[in-house]
């Protein structure tokens, strides 16, 4: 089977319906290895029946699933969102100020540490 062919079948497979009627949004990524590595993994891709291309990008998604069960990152990205969160309710409040609206939101420090630039700001301009 063609390399193209078992794309197409996996990506039915997966739910993702047929590919040729929806636009599929790719990145290209460039890595460079040791020969030995590339040699390795062209002979695993061999053996498989696939692609070097399939190989890594199974490998990604490996890695990613066992990311998203490792506690510690998902406390790390828990800080990340808090702080998405803090940042946009303090740009909602400026950009309320500046239309002269009443801010409606207000900033919650859930933070432990020392409030950052963005949190004293809003706080600042809760204050005004």
């Amino acid at each position: 089977m063609k390399e193209e062919e078992q794309g197409l079948q996996a990506m039915r497979y997966e739910g993702m319906g047929d590919p040729n009627k929806q636009e599929r949004h790719t990145k290209t990524l460039a890595i460079r290895v040791e020969e030995t590595l590339h040699a390795q993994l062209r002979f695993i891709a061999q053996l498989r029946e696939t692609s070097i291309t399939d190989e890594i990008r199974q490998a990604i998604e490996t890695r990613i699933a066992s990311a998203q069960d490792d506690p510690e990152i998902i406390a790390r990205a828990q800080q990340a969102r808090d702080e998405l969160e803090r940042e946009a309710a303090a740009r909602s409040a400026a950009i309320a100020g500046f239309l002269g609206k009443p801010v409606v939101t207000a900033v919650v420090d859930k933070s432990p540490g020392p409030a950052t630039k963005v949190q004293q700001n809003a706080r600042k301009t809760e204050n005004e």
